[in-house]
């Protein structure tokens, strides 16, 4: 069996990513090591397990920062409990680009993290419920 382990993803700040991932989107720290030079690894993940987000440190100005997927959505974030992630993140000040609306692959809603880059809410439809 094959699967993704964890995925690099761009950030200008170390500990203000951490900030986002863990207390906002509610991730959590898998890997939190400096090495020798000072080159520090960090990786979060959904708690609960899957597919990590190793943080890659960057240039604020990097234009490669919040567009890793080119302006289109990267990652695609699968809940089972719709309502109550998507209240979460709101009241965390979430940029959401639209309102959540029912698809065929379920209940879903754009948002941004932060450094603008689109991410898909999504929870399937086997036990979404429209908005």
């Amino acid at each position: 069996m094959l699967r993704i382990q964890d995925v690099t993803y761009l950030v200008s700040d170390h500990d203000e990513a951490i900030a986002f991932f863990v207390d906002v989107v509610g991730f959590e720290v898998a890997q939190d090591d400096t090495f020798e030079g000072g080159w520090r690894r960090v990786v979060v993940r959904p708690t609960g397990g899957g597919a990590g987000l190793v943080l890659k440190l960057t240039e604020a100005d990097d234009p490669a920062l919040g567009r890793q997927a080119g302006g289109d959505v990267a990652f695609f974030l699968e809940t089972d409990d719709f309502a109550t992630t998507y209240a979460r993140l709101k009241a965390h000040g979430v940029r959401f680009r639209e309102e959540p609306r029912y698809e065929s692959y379920g209940t879903v809603v754009v948002f941004e993290d932060l450094y603008g880059m689109p991410w898909d809410l999504i929870q399937p439809p086997a036990t979404a419920t429209a908005p």
